[in-house]
């Protein structure tokens, strides 16, 4: 699908068809009540022009810089810029001259709605696989965001979507991303059909596929967040639903044995994370400086309690095949966190 289709149907289309837009995409369900106050103060124009399925908006957001892929007329950028506060920074793409006009002449708007010297908002037209065409430094962004959008990149670029989100987010940063899946392939006759490709339907990666591919990249923690139960609609017998999935970019850190070990909570009886490493239930596995502040501190830190050696050690390169177990000689008098206490002592 080519994108003129696509920039012709968000900048025109849907425009003039009312029926279009109230079927453009799925409705952004329930609001939680920490959001409404901020989307309250919305320009009513952002709020008209919006087509997208659902409302991105990760916690612990003040100060951080977030880019927002797919921007649209700018609802999300300036849901997120109300968030993040007078230092935090949020920059919206898209390709769509008409819809980039609607965000563009409400900054200074929002910027006095949320109580700001300036806006803390800016907006570029270019193609989200194209990040590289862009102003964007690698590494830059906090958080990325993406609101029923991906789908509408052709399936020969969606590998270097993917990838080009992953080097402009910061090591350590994180990703949330709503969009339609499909639970069986396309046929091609549904993929060459420009409105149903444009209305985000056609367009969609597999169930599977969608988290694979940010796995693939380099992302870890990569997880299906958030699932409808009932499909949005159904095309030839192809259910085609709203999911969220989030994921972390790792750190840049040589891997560094010095002594911490992790036990895996459970329930299941092991569990492998997206580099390979294993963890059986109850058991203290050895792990890397690195991958122990990962698992103790990021998206894990429920699953797992972390050991901390006693005594300092300068470590070495990691070594160790997957699986290695972690003595308690070694551990012992280690600091133990993410335990939780239990009852009086008997």
């Amino acid at each position: 699908m080519n994108h003129e289709s696509v920039q012709e149907y968000y900048g025109e289309t849907l425009q003039t068809s009312a029926d279009l837009q109230t079927n453009a995409c799925c409705t952004a369900g329930d609001i939680p009540d920490h959001l409404k106050a901020v989307l309250a103060k919305i320009h009513d124009e952002v709020l008209a022009k919006y087509y997208g399925c659902g409302l991105i908006a990760p916690d612990a957001l003040r100060g951080m810089r977030i880019l927002d892929l797919g921007s649209g007329s700018g609802r999300d950028v300036y849901a997120l810029a109300g968030l993040v506060g007078a230092a935090g920074h949020v920059v919206g793409v898209d390709m769509t001259e008409a819809q980039l006009d609607v965000a563009r002449v409400h900054q200074e708007y929002h910027a006095h709605a949320f109580g700001y010297d300036k806006p803390n908002t800016e907006f570029h037209k270019g193609l989200i696989e194209h990040l590289d065409d862009l102003p964007l430094e690698a590494g830059s962004f906090d958080i990325i965001v993406s609101n029923c959008v991906l789908n509408l990149v052709n399936d020969s670029d969606k590998k270097q979507l993917v990838e080009e989100i992953f080097r402009v987010v910061k090591p350590g940063g994180r990703i949330a991303m709503s969009d339609i899946v499909a639970d069986e392939a396309i046929p091609d006759h549904l993929k060459a059909d420009p409105e149903l490709w444009s209305g985000c339907i056609s367009g969609s990666f597999l169930e599977d596929e969608f988290l694979e591919s940010f796995k693939q990249a380099g992302f870890r923690a990569v997880k299906c967040d958030k699932w409808d139960a009932e499909p949005w609609q159904v095309v030839e017998g192809i259910e085609f639903r709203s999911v969220t999935i989030t994921a972390v970019k790792g750190e840049e850190t040589p891997c560094i044995d010095k002594g911490h070990a992790v036990i895996y909570k459970g329930p299941y009886a092991e569990t492998t994370d997206d580099e390979g490493h294993i963890f059986y239930r109850g058991k203290r596995m050895a792990v890397c400086e690195r991958t122990y502040n990962f698992l103790t501190t990021g998206p894990y830190g429920e699953d797992f309690i972390g050991i901390s050696p006693s005594k300092k050690i300068e470590g070495n390169p990691w070594c160790a095949p997957a699986g290695t177990l972690r003595l308690a000689s070694d551990t012992k008098g280690g600091l133990h966190s993410n335990a939780k206490q239990g009852g009086g002592c008997c």
